[in-house]
């Protein structure tokens, strides 16, 4: 930067381009036509969805509520085929979304955000890029990164420099080939969640071999993708209203009924019926919270789920080993899981499993990795599906400064825990708004952004171009005690994933979400803004 370096000024700057920030960029121009820009490191739209495409990239969320609740004609002049989209078809949405509305022109690709720092002299945000002389200031700035962004990587011996195959990370666009071909390759896929098994069964299916790499056995049910027929598009599209009034008064907003019924309210033969139809129907959310309503609050209703799918492994798995090692030792409480045909996949000759629980890696070698058995697994190809640091991960790379030169990481680890009020706003950082924030609701994406920006967008219109909003210590404090009262005591905390860090090496178990449903949170929200946006300082320039 230079003296002469022009300065760019919005009113609103907002980082990041998947279904968070393009909400957002949408919402401030329709509502409020404030000058607003979205900046954005990758060269298109799609945030998450555009970094993650690796083969067999997949929403496990039903098509009709993977999207803005707002699009009802887009959706019915672009109807979906199948019950879930995949990655190429979530990224053409997003663009169909944003070339329909005209936004692009206020959208800066190809410029990644470093940092932002507050003034106190001026009341405003400057924002750094790495790109050559340019300089922004904004009023209000909207962090839009996901929650879902940060690549997580395994701390294996030799991994950096040692590998002479191929190696790639499922969320980093940039190092997978333009053109993949699999085929007469030995793969090693390192992770088995979402990614990781959707990731397997999708190579199984072209690789010469594919050796999964598992930590932790994890608990998958079918996804039940099919394709929609006339009939049910044409339900959807006349009951579309009152299909999202559900979702926003649900708790994990997927578009189902979630159960009230109690596990041993019935009998045997009734849960087993039960567990059977929803096994049939598919989605991991629906396993979870669609057949009972205590599941994932009394251990004993848990252990009744967990015992369904352990039978349904030992029926599928043929090989007892394989069989043995594929059967978690933790309740069904990790973010649920669903795919196509995961456990049939191990009864393919051409697929292996290794558990890194009885034989972690030693190092990687030149032609492979070897394990602590000895064995050296010879690959072509390596490729990590590890997943991310989440949440407050996503900003490690950012290095954002609010009052008095105060470090949002590091408000973070303070007192050793995220926090937030509301989910996106922080005491000493006015004017600030991180949208999937520490705290957010643990639901179906879309609809929770939805409720973000709503309200921000709201609080926006209030403060005005020349104000200030900032979040009260007290308030910040509070909305973290209760969303993490929401979870205490509950069997969430006894399976140990990337919802509460214990995914990433030397992080602190600590919860980073809030599991009191979308409903609860929304109105929540309502009542803040109903009693003149509680637990804010607005004050003007």
């Amino acid at each position: 930067m230079t003296a002469t370096t022009p300065t760019q000024y919005y009113t609103a700057i907002i980082v990041g381009a998947g279904f968070a920030g393009i909400h957002q960029l949408h919402t401030l121009r329709r509502h409020l036509n404030i000058s607003a820009v979205l900046l954005d490191s990758a060269p298109d739209v799609g945030g998450t969805w555009y970094w993650n495409n690796y083969p067999g990239a997949t929403s496990d969320v039903h098509s009709h509520v993977y999207r803005y609740s707002w699009d009802k004609e887009l959706l019915q002049s672009s109807p979906w085929e199948n019950w879930y989209l995949t990655q190429p078809e979530v990224q053409r949405y997003l663009a169909s979304v944003v070339d329909k509305h005209d936004l692009r022109r206020d959208i800066q690709f190809d410029t990644e955000v470093t940092g932002a720092t507050w003034s106190e002299e001026t009341s405003m945000w400057t924002v750094k890029t790495t790109t050559e002389n340019e300089v922004f200031t904004c009023r209000f700035l909207i962090t839009a990164l996901g929650a879902l962004s940060r690549k997580n990587y395994p701390d294996i011996k030799g991994m950096r420099d040692v590998f002479k195959g191929d190696m790639y990370h499922t969320a980093s666009r940039r190092t997978w080939p333009s053109a993949r071909d699999f085929r007469g390759k030995r793969v090693g896929i390192v992770g088995n969640g979402s990614t990781g098994s959707q990731l397997l069964v999708a190579l199984a299916k072209e690789a010469k071999h594919v050796t999964s790499f598992q930590r932790t056995p994890q608990w998958n049910v079918p996804n039940g993708n099919r394709r929609v027929t006339s009939q049910e598009r044409e339900e959807v599209n006349k009951k579309y209203d009152e299909i999202w009034e559900g979702v926003r008064n649900s708790a994990v907003a997927f578009g189902f009924p979630e159960a009230t019924t109690s596990t041993f309210s019935v009998d045997e033969e009734e849960r087993t019926r039960r567990f059977q139809e929803a096994w049939d129907q598919g989605n991991g959310f629906r396993f979870m919270f669609g057949v009972f309503g205590d599941t994932t609050t009394d251990r004993r209703a848990n252990e009744a789920a967990c015992g369904f799918i352990r039978g349904k492994i030992e029926e599928i798995v043929k090989d007892p080993e394989t069989r043995r090692k594929l059967v978690p030792n933790e309740p069904y409480a990790r973010r649920p899981i669903c795919n196509d045909g995961y456990y049939e996949t191990f009864n393919r000759e051409n697929v292996a499993l290794v558990s890194l629980r009885e034989t972690p890696f030693a190092e990687v070698t030149e032609r492979g990795v070897k394990t602590a058995d000895g064995v050296e697994h010879v690959l072509d190809v390596l490729v990590f599906a590890t997943g991310f640091d989440a949440v407050t991960g996503s900003y490690l790379d950012l290095d954002i400064r609010g009052r008095g030169g105060k470090s949002l990481n590091g408000h973070w680890e303070e007192p050793s825990r995220p926090s937030s009020y509301l989910g996106f706003s922080c005491a000493g950082f006015p004017n600030l708004f991180t949208i999937s924030g520490p705290h957010h609701p643990f639901t179906n994406a879309p609809p929770q952004i939805e409720a973000q920006v709503e309200f921000i967008t709201g609080l926006v219109e209030v403060v005005g171009e020349e104000g200030v909003v900032e979040a009260r210590e007290e308030a910040e404090e509070r909305f973290t005690d209760l969303s993490n009262r929401f979870v205490e005591g509950s069997i969430f905390h006894e399976a140990r994933g990337w919802v509460f860090g214990d995914n990433v090496d030397g992080k602190t178990h600590r919860n980073s979400l809030w599991f009191g449903g979308l409903k609860k949170y929304r109105e929540y929200l309502a009542s803040v803004k109903e009693n003149g946006y509680e637990g804010y300082t607005v004050t003007r320039v």
